[in-house]
């Protein structure tokens, strides 16, 4: 991951409108792929707008007509920043998701656009709220590479699906399209593609004009509702099995016959 230059865009681009602070991943170039800034980006701007009166929804898209793409798992070059450690690379997920699910007690709002898969679809599963336009696609990715959910997803999924669809949507990696996420409960609303940021803002702006203490209230009350005993626990737990698949050799041969475009052939180790 390369540093940013004085002069470039930021990661995350942020404004905001009739009592929503949009937030809008802005790495084009990666389809909004989460490396260790952006997702830190998201931790501040989240913790900012959520004690920011001002503020009564925050929005979270992306630009260039994805959402995110997941992780970004891309190689590092020589000129490339010292990587986080694996401790604290856990430490901002945790950060992230108890921020996004917990802490801020004003309803977050997805709006997704192009592509959601792997920690990307993990992310908006974190809203309270998805709002899809007609060109979404949904993946889960970690099967396909050879490991499991991580970003809080084994458990915001069958919150909000179902135990049995959600084993199937884990275990049966296939790409689903804004109506399939529909009619599985992913998203509550698919808009035409054609003005989708506009009926998305629109929409974040009518849930902005309820009483703020009755939506705060409301969050507050719905987080507790199948919140696990220990939940920073289970998001360390998933990361550290998210690692071992991805370290396994049935990780190593999923990842090179996605490359091969072939079928891959597990050993179970």
């Amino acid at each position: 991951m390369t540093a940013p230059s004085a002069t470039s865009e930021p990661i995350l681009l942020e404004e905001t409108r009739n009592g929503v602070r949009i937030l809008r991943m802005n790495r084009p170039e990666k389809k909004n792929a989460l490396s260790n800034d952006l997702t830190r980006a998201l931790v501040r701007s989240v913790e900012a707008a959520a004690s920011d009166d001002e503020v009564r929804v925050i929005a979270l898209t992306g630009v260039g007509g994805a959402f995110c793409s997941g992780a970004d798992i891309s190689p590092r070059k020589p000129t490339d920043p010292k990587p986080d450690s694996v401790e604290q690379t856990a430490d901002i997920v945790v950060q992230l998701v108890i921020g996004m699910r917990v802490t801020c007690e004003k309803p977050v709002i997805a709006g997704i656009d192009g592509i959601a898969i792997g920690a990307g679809l993990a992310l908006a599963m974190l809203a309270d709220m998805r709002v899809a336009s007609s060109a979404a696609r949904f993946h889960p990715g970690y099967a396909r590479i050879g490991t499991s959910p991580d970003c809080g997803l084994s458990w915001t999924l069958p919150e909000a699906i179902g135990r049995e669809r959600a084993m199937r949507f884990f275990l049966e990696p296939e790409m689903h399209d804004a109506e399939a996420a529909l009619a599985l409960g992913l998203v509550g609303e698919v808009v035409d593609a054609d003005g989708f940021d506009q009926a998305f803002v629109a929409y974040c702006e009518k849930i902005a004009e309820i009483a703020p203490l009755a939506a705060t209230q409301t969050k507050r009350l719905v987080s507790r509702i199948g919140l696990p005993d220990d939940l920073e626990s289970h998001l360390r737990d998933e990361l550290r099995y998210a690692a071992r698949g991805l370290k396994s050799e049935d990780g190593r041969e999923a990842r090179r016959a996605m490359r091969q475009k072939r079928k891959p052939v597990f050993s179970g180790r």
